[in-house]
């Protein structure tokens, strides 16, 4: 007596096997889709994020309608000379408001996490004073910065550092930010009298420029 495995009418028929197989590849097809989405999602809102210049305040260094790339990784780790995107929704579109807290502000914090900036007012401009310094433009129209003059060679030529003199002190936790074309730019200048004078917190800076990548004939990272 030969020992075997009786078929029933509930065993899958040949035909099943390729549908299954089929159905398997779709499914696997699908979780690599989300798992390259998902990848690219954590990527655009943790490390790098692009932009698009709205305005020609930062000209000649940035002309409205370039686009940039801008790097989050170090995004509280600022330095003088560093262009940089931020949110200036308290201190220059509403100054003195008190930024949203509860269900608003956590989402808010999920929205910047993966690179969603819903209600937000973003700005391209260059760090000039960062704490702790004492930033001051004479009469001569020359920028100092702890009584040192500094060059600016990134100014449309033969503008000036800033027409109106002024001396301000950068407060911990802070950034004192102005546009590279001094004449047509809404910076921390423009802001002196208001509340917080001005100064842009570090936690509401996006990041840094790291690239410009369009215009093609553009392409590269920008001076400092």
């Amino acid at each position: 007596m030969t020992e075997g495995v009786e078929s029933s009418a509930e065993d899958p028929t040949p035909s099943a096997y390729p549908q299954q197989a089929g159905r398997s590849r779709r499914r696997a097809w699908l979780v690599g889709g989300l798992a390259v989405l998902a990848v690219l999602v954590l990527v655009h809102g943790l490390l790098v994020e692009t932009f698009t210049v709205p305005s020609g305040s930062m000209q000649p260094t940035l002309w409205h309608g370039d686009r940039i790339m801008v790097g989050k990784l170090h995004a509280h780790d600022v330095h003088r000379g560093e262009v940089v995107v931020f949110d200036g929704t308290e201190v220059f579109a509403h100054p003195g408001a008190a930024p949203p807290t509860g269900v608003a502000g956590f989402l808010r914090s999920v929205g910047d996490a993966v690179g969603i900036h819903a209600g937000e007012v973003l700005y391209v401009k260059r760090v000039i004073g960062v704490p702790g310094d004492t930033v001051a433009v004479g009469h001569d129209g020359r920028l100092r910065i702890n009584g040192a003059v500094q060059k600016e060679p990134y100014l449309p030529r033969g503008m000036t550092a800033s027409t109106v003199p002024f001396v301000v002190r950068v407060p911990a936790g802070h950034v004192f930010v102005l546009g590279d074309n001094r004449v047509a730019s809404d910076d921390s200048r423009s802001h002196l009298g208001d509340p917080g004078g001005g100064m842009v917190p570090v936690d509401d800076i996006v990041g840094n420029v790291v690239l410009r990548y369009w215009p093609i004939s553009s392409w590269g990272r920008l001076p400092t």
